[in-house]
């Protein structure tokens, strides 16, 4: 697992901590190691913009944002190459997937002003490992659908930077990027590089303290 350092209660899961949407066996060991609790909020990520607020583990349906402001109650996403990144706020912490379409659809702004329409403040997010513009090769549409960001890969094909997307629709907040591609770092699953069906999973929890 990766604990970026000064953003207690954020987890970016590796490749070897096993798949924990499901392996009941792997989530007990990442719960042990985080000390958190076995049961987790989750959702049935669909590529969208939709948040859901969790007050207790269990599935929430269709969505790509969770918020939970229970404390020690672990919500979590699954990526293989799409962008987990977590929000923190003063009483609440949002975790959210988001592939081009959810970028597209502005599920980062979605999740910020829910938290702000909850009544909390946003001090700051953290964006985990993802496929990087070095590696994710795509077309025009998708670097229209954004509103940009268009970069060149490593093979000098288009790309696009959904990390950097992702930082303007979270202005004027601290913003940590773990800059560690998916694709191309064998640590992490990358759908694109062999449509695997494994996932890294992604936790976030407010402390106890």
């Amino acid at each position: 697992m990766i604990l970026p350092r000064g953003f207690p209660g954020i987890a970016f899961g590796e490749a070897s901590d096993g798949d924990a949407r499901s392996d009941t066996v792997a989530r007990r060991v990442v719960s042990s190691s985080l000390g958190i609790p076995e049961a987790w909020a989750t959702v049935d990520q669909v590529h969208g913009s939709t948040v859901v607020t969790a007050t207790a583990p269990g599935n929430l349906g269709s969505a790509d944002g969770i918020i939970t402001r229970a404390r020690l109650l672990p919500i979590a996403v699954a990526t293989a190459d799409c962008v987990p990144f977590v929000i923190v706020g003063r009483d609440s912490v949002a975790i959210v997937h988001a592939g081009w379409r959810g970028v597209a659809a502005g599920v980062a702004r979605r999740a910020r002003r829910a938290m702000g329409e909850a009544g909390d403040e946003v001090i700051g997010a953290v964006i985990g490992p993802h496929i990087g513009p070095c590696c994710y090769e795509v077309g025009t549409e998708v670097v229209e659908a954004v509103g940009g960001y268009g970069k060149a890969s490593r093979s000098g094909t288009l790309s696009v930077d959904l990390g950097a997307a992702i930082r303007d629709q979270l202005p004027r907040i601290e913003i940590h990027e773990e800059s560690l591609c998916t694709m191309h770092d064998d640590r992490f699953h990358s759908y694109r590089e062999n449509a695997t069906r494994q996932r890294q999973v992604t936790v976030a929890w407010i402390p106890r303290d």
